[in-house]
């Protein structure tokens, strides 16, 4: 209390200390100074008071500067009186513009203030909502059913997760960054459009979120109308042209299909789901491949078709298909552990062709010349060097080294890699140690 009471205090004072040292270096000139001129440098002082210490004070400065402007610059100076109508307008206009001025840049202040405290309290609010979505999550998986929790667990590890942590990771890479400035502008910008891309991404499924939340509810109107499949198909595609960018797509819609009594939108929400999904697992410049035709009579299927790889070619050991008992997943669980190489004694030097890794000191060699790693791009580097000759998937790449939320990151990936290529490769365009294996992962040549 007795802080707050001396900050106070401090902000009066040198509120009034700044008139009166303005004052001071005026005065002598008083004949030589126009009074406007005066008026302005105390009017400057009251928005100064505003701005950093607030309205009090402001007025308190405002006050001291007409007490001041009135005996020190207008005529009759050092008296109280005023002798000339024009000077008196100009002191009553001068008090009124300080009032007036200090008021609006408090109030600017002030709304500055409520507009921080509210953003506080919105990211307060959010980290309270997150803490309890996750365990209601929790507790509704224990209580519905199967495919309940299929589907919760699906939604919020894949769809949630996934672009909270590569936006928290992209954001401490760039922090590590800001230490020990190993970024070049072009790898900044990478990492700032993944934050972008991810931040779209999260926004696009907590709108599904909520539409999903209205189903359950109830509160979700189906609307109905008479709709040209056509039409639901280029919507779809209209909204995911930044996903397919990259894809070749091809199109085939049967010939005279008829009108169909659907929700438009909604049915435009699947089909652009299937596409994302088909862009997100297929290979660039891959095809695919939309198609809707008559099934039967009262029937009309809509398909997306893509070029990706089956889950065992992507690196995957096993699988298991819904529904399964929790004794055969408890059981392939048991049987992966027992494939894992077992636990090898901890290394401290590591060498390799042109590479030489010190692991209790995170030194790099390459060619003799020590290299300047981020964290991330030292365990990156030494986990592609452990496995040298070995093709490496980008799942088993993103697992190793980032966790299993970020399997999915590939362009992630491609970034750390890139900036790595440029530190260690002779030639970054052309790359002899760190080689990729299309549509698989990469490959690190030590260079012997």
């Amino acid at each position: 209390m007795e802080f707050y009471k001396s900050r106070k205090i401090q902000r009066f004072g040198i509120s009034m200390f700044a008139v009166l040292l303005v004052t001071a270096l005026l005065a002598p000139f008083h004949r030589e100074i126009n009074s406007t001129t005066i008026a302005l440098a105390f009017l400057l002082i009251v928005l100064f008071s505003a701005t950093f210490f607030g309205r009090n004070p402001a007025l308190f400065a405002s006050l001291v500067a007409m007490l001041c402007f009135n005996y020190f610059f207008l005529p009759p100076v050092r008296t109280w009186t005023i002798s000339e109508p024009q000077n008196l307008v100009a002191w009553f206009a001068f008090t009124l513009t300080a009032i007036v001025a200090g008021e609006l840049s408090a109030y600017a202040r002030r709304r500055a203030d409520e507009a921080t405290r509210g953003k506080l309290e919105i990211e307060r609010l959010y980290e309270e909502l997150q803490i309890a979505f996750e365990q209601a999550s929790q507790a509704e998986a224990l209580r519905q059913s199967e495919k309940l929790k299929s589907s919760l667990l699906d939604a919020v590890t894949h769809d949630l997760r996934t672009p909270l942590t590569s936006i928290k990771a992209s954001v401490t890479t760039l922090l590590e960054d800001k230490k020990e400035n190993l970024l070049d502008d072009e790898g900044q910008m990478e990492f700032l459009e993944i934050i972008n891309e991810e931040t779209d991404r999260l926004n696009e499924f907590i709108e599904g979120m909520v539409g999903i939340a209205k189903v359950e509810a109830n509160a979700l109107r189906i609307r109905k109308a008479w709709s040209e499949v056509e039409e639901i198909i280029n919507n779809a595609i209209q909204r995911a042209k930044n996903q397919l960018s990259s894809n070749h797509i091809v199109i085939e819609i049967e010939r005279d299909l008829p009108n169909i009594f659907v929700d438009a939108s909604s049915i435009a929400e699947v089909v652009y789901t299937l596409l994302d999904n088909a862009a997100k697992y297929s290979p660039k410049r891959s095809k695919i491949r939309i198609t809707a035709r008559r099934v039967d009579d009262e029937k009309i299927q809509i398909a997306v078709e893509d070029e990706g790889r089956g889950i065992l070619d992507a690196g995957a050991d096993d699988y298991i298909t819904k529904p399964f008992g929790m004794d055969e997943l408890l059981a392939r669980v048991r049987a992966t552990l027992r494939r894992a190489p077992s636990e090898k004694k901890e290394e401290t030097h590591l060498e390799a062709g042109d590479f030489s890794i010190e692991l209790s000191s995170h030194q790099i060699f390459v060619r003799g010349a020590e290299i300047h790693l981020t964290p991330k791009e030292f365990e990156l580097l030494t986990y592609l060097v452990k496995n040298h000759g070995k093709i490496l998937t980008h799942h088993a790449l993103l697992g190793a080294i980032w966790g299993g939320n970020f399997t999915e990151q590939t362009e992630y990936l491609r970034v750390f890699l890139r900036n790595l290529r440029k530190k260690i490769e002779p030639n970054p365009a052309k790359p002899q140690y760190i080689l990729t294996e299309p549509w698989v992962g990469y490959r690190f040549n030590s260079g012997e």
